[in-house]
C-alpha cells in the first residue's frame, strides 16, 4: 500500500475506501444479557424478503478529521434493481468530491460493478479521481468492513424489525452515529493495520 499512499500525498488527496453491503429483515444476533437459565428469544416478522443496500465511503487525509459518507437505495426501484447501479456509485463519488473539496484516491475491491466498463470509463475521465483495486479476497484491508461490523454489533443487533421502514431507519441512524464519531472511523482504519503517516499510508 505504500505506492498508493504516496500517490495520495503527491496529489494532496483524500484516501477514500469504498464498499457496499446488503441488509435484510432478519435480525443480526449478538451477545446480550438475560436471567440465568432463560435463553433470549427474538421474534421475527417472517415472510418479508425486502432488502436494503447501503454504500459507505471512509475518507482519510493527514491533518483532517476522517469522514464517513453514505447512501442507501430501496429495493423497489423503477428499474427493478435491488442494489446499486453504476450511476448510483457515480453520483456518490461525485458528491464525495464536492464534500471533501479535493482530489480523491479511491480504493475498493473488484466485485460487482467496480470493474465494469461504465465505471472505468467514467472514473478515467475524472482528473480529480485516481482508482486502485484491493487484492482479491482482502476485506481485512478495507476500513469499511469495520463500519459494517460496528453497525451489526450495535444498532442492528437483536432487533426484530416491525417493517421495512424500521430497517431503513435503524441502518440510517447507525451510520449517522458513526459519521459523527471520528474515533470510530479512525479505529476502522487502525483495524486494517494500515498505518497513517503525514505523507503516506503504508502496510
Amino acid at each position: 500500500m505504500a505506492g498508493r499512499g504516496t500517490t495520495a500525498a503527491a496529489l494532496g488527496a483524500w484516501t477514500v475506501f469504498a464498499d457496499e453491503a446488503g441488509f435484510s429483515m432478519t435480525p443480526h444476533t449478538a451477545r446480550t444479557w438475560s436471567r440465568k437459565g432463560c435463553t433470549p428469544v427474538i421474534r421475527v416478522n417472517g415472510g418479508s424478503r425486502r432488502h436494503l443496500s447501503a454504500a459507505v465511503l471512509c475518507c482519510y487525509k493527514p491533518g483532517q478529521r476522517p469522514r464517513l459518507i453514505y447512501r442507501h437505495t430501496t429495493d423497489r426501484r423503477a428499474d427493478r434493481r435491488k442494489g446499486f447501479s453504476w450511476k448510483d456509485l457515480r453520483d456518490l463519488l461525485a458528491d464525495a468530491h464536492q464534500q471533501l473539496h479535493g482530489p480523491i484516491v479511491l480504493v475498493w475491491d473488484n466485485v460487482g460493478l467496480h470493474p465494469s466498463r461504465a465505471i472505468r470509463t467514467w472514473t478515467e475521465a475524472r482528473d480529480w479521481l485516481t482508482v486502485f483495486q484491493l487484492p482479491p479476497y482482502a476485506p481485512d484491508l478495507n476500513p469499511v468492513e469495520g463500519v459494517w461490523s460496528s453497525l451489526r454489533r450495535t444498532n442492528l443487533a437483536n432487533i426484530a424489525f416491525t417493517n421495512y421502514d424500521h430497517l431503513v431507519t435503524a441502518v440510517r441512524r447507525g451510520l449517522r452515529q458513526i459519521q459523527y464519531r471520528p474515533t470510530i472511523i479512525t479505529g476502522c482504519l487502525t483495524g486494517t493495520r494500515l498505518a497513517t503517516h503525514p505523507n503516506y499510508i503504508m502496510h
